[in-house]
């Protein structure tokens, strides 16, 4: 099939799929990879993409992960870090153990579980927060204790992720040298973004390029400010791809790096208004948020699901490996993620309950992993990863439903026993 045909097509899927995730209130996530599988298996779609497709999906990936790195306000997320890190560990630690040992069981491989735990640990925010805003809650203190932890949860994942692919796909050694020099290398790398977004990108008093003016001529703000911000949408998603490529030439997936470049661009950086009066800020995430989510980054997701060919044999093998599955991850991440929020984060009662049920999306980074554990380095059997991409689903479906059931106890309109002075 022509290559361009076979965009054409994708994006009129996606048109489909936007409009699905609208009606249902559910991450569009869903239904990209719903309709790539059902393209790819009534023949509309090709088994096999074009090169030019699969080279558009990597591009997708990375600019989405960029995307959900650059929407995060970091002075926000640093001030709330205090009161959500035992949410983010213990929230994540739980799925963690919880999908090791479902695929350890059944699988018996230890790579296999690894990477099973690492694709059911981060938090689809982005799914609890489009729920949570149907609901007239995006701006409650619950969403508040989400967000935070939700993106810990994620930097923390994205840290097992580069510390522990090379090592499950045998890049890297499984030996205290070849462990160490893992280590070592992802300390590097995010001591470099820690670098840049400490000393290099701000123009403070304590800033690298305070110290030394001449610098600042070519400083990241004067980089956004060229030509009036004609350019400042090339800027960042050079920045991203430029992190992105160091992050891959240290042995781990570009998509991390194009994260932790969004995670450290402010919106201080970026002039308040231009010569036309527009938020450059607001305008260039608005930019980037469109190409991730709208046209280029949905590639990714409909690529991905038009691997899932349909087996009946292994479809109804994999029925209670995912039920135990969902089962265990919706009932180890409320539990969780909710007596951490209680007890670590000091929420109400009906807060706490509320953070634990917008725990148990699993979207973009999920699908990540299992993109690298399938697709790239082939860890993963087809019953492994349909069995994943089944709970996924399910735990998402899950996600609205229980937030809109819980909203009156949340609010207080409604009251458990266990509660009542709670």
């Amino acid at each position: 099939m022509d290559p361009l045909a076979q965009l054409v097509i994708i994006w009129l899927g996606v048109f489909v799929a936007i409009f699905a995730a609208k009606k249902t209130k559910l991450t569009p996530v869903l239904f990209f990879l719903a309709i790539g599988a059902v393209f790819v298996n009534t023949g509309v779609l090709p088994s096999e993409s074009d090169a030019f497709i699969a080279g558009l999906a990597e591009v997708g990936i990375v600019v989405i992960m960029f995307a959900l790195g650059f929407e995060e306000n970091t002075s926000n997320f640093l001030t709330s870090v205090k009161r959500s890190w035992g949410i983010a560990l213990f929230g994540a630690i739980a799925p963690f153990v919880t999908a090791y040992a479902v695929a350890d069981y059944f699988w018996d491989n230890t790579n296999m579980a690894i990477m099973a735990g690492l694709a059911m640990t981060a938090t689809a925010v982005s799914l609890t927060m489009v729920s949570l805003k149907g609901e007239g809650l995006s701006k409650s203190t619950a969403a508040t204790g989400i967000m935070t932890s939700a993106v810990l949860d994620d930097v923390g994942s994205l840290a097992l992720v580069a510390i522990l692919v090379p090592i499950t796909t045998g890049a890297a050694p499984l030996s205290v040298a070849g462990i160490g020099l893992v280590v070592g290398k992802a300390v590097f790398f995010f001591a470099i973004i820690t670098l840049l977004g400490a000393i290099l990108f701000p123009q403070t008093s304590d800033g690298l390029l305070a110290r030394f003016p001449i610098l600042r001529k070519f400083g990241v703000r004067q980089l956004f400010i060229f030509a009036d911000g004609e350019h400042t949408t090339l800027s960042v998603l050079t920045i991203a791809a430029t992190v992105g490529v160091l992050a891959h030439m240290l042995g781990f997936h570009p998509a991390i790096g194009a994260y932790m470049a969004g995670l450290v661009l402010k919106e201080e950086y970026f002039h308040t208004v231009d010569s036309i009066g527009e938020n450059q800020y607001e305008k260039t995430r608005h930019i980037v948020d469109n190409v991730a989510f709208s046209w280029i980054g949905p590639v990714f997701f409909v690529d991905l699901g038009a691997k899932i060919i349909f087996d009946m044999d292994i479809l109804v093998a994999v029925i209670p490996q995912t039920i135990i599955l969902t089962v265990g991850l919706f009932v180890m991440q409320i539990s969780s993620a909710s007596l951490a929020a209680r007890y670590t984060g000091k929420f109400t009662p009906e807060e706490s309950v509320m953070i634990g049920l917008g725990m148990l999306g699993r979207a973009e980074l999920a699908f990540v992993v299992m993109d690298i554990a399938y697709i790239d380095n082939a860890i993963f059997t087809d019953e492994v990863f349909y069995t994943l991409m089944f709970t996924a689903f399910f735990l998402n479906i899950t996600v609205p439903v229980t937030i809109k059931q819980w909203k009156p106890y949340y609010e207080g309109t409604k009251t458990l026993k266990w509660m009542k002075g709670g």
